[in-house]
């Protein structure tokens, strides 16, 4: 399976989705002109990937910003791992990153975490 890797941009996040590594990362900020066109073949390489997904898969979500749309879209992202989570050999964890003094971000990540049966973990970053 191929691993997606999107470099980063002012409005779009650095992607990588690497089955090989069962590693999942989002970094930077997410306000795509069209977020539902960007993300699509995000959550459609997790369909893929939960067919072959075993042992722990870890999500690294360190964004600085998202918009709305964009909230939606990180949503559908988080409900294909949570499937994978469900899973008999497989499990997941989140890893949500914040800056120490953001607390929006925090709370983004708590209502992620109040929504879905999966594991979060907040790590708070220095800035």
């Amino acid at each position: 399976m191929d691993a997606i890797k999107k470099q980063g941009s002012q409005k779009t996040p650095t992607i990588n989705f690497d089955a090989e590594e069962a590693k999942i990362e989002m970094k930077g900020r997410s306000i795509p002109e069209n977020a539902i066109e960007f993300y699509k073949p995000l959550v459609a390489w997790l369909d893929e990937y939960a067919n072959t997904a075993k042992g722990l898969t870890e999500a690294n979500i360190q964004l600085e910003y998202f918009n709305t749309s964009s909230s939606k879209c990180i949503l559908d992202v988080f409900k294909k791992l949570e499937v994978i989570n469900q899973k008999e050999d497989s499990e997941v964890i989140i890893n949500w990153f914040y800056e120490e003094d953001d607390e929006d971000m925090l709370e983004a990540g708590e209502d992620y975490q109040s929504i879905l049966k999966i594991p979060f973990k907040m790590i708070e970053m220095e800035e």
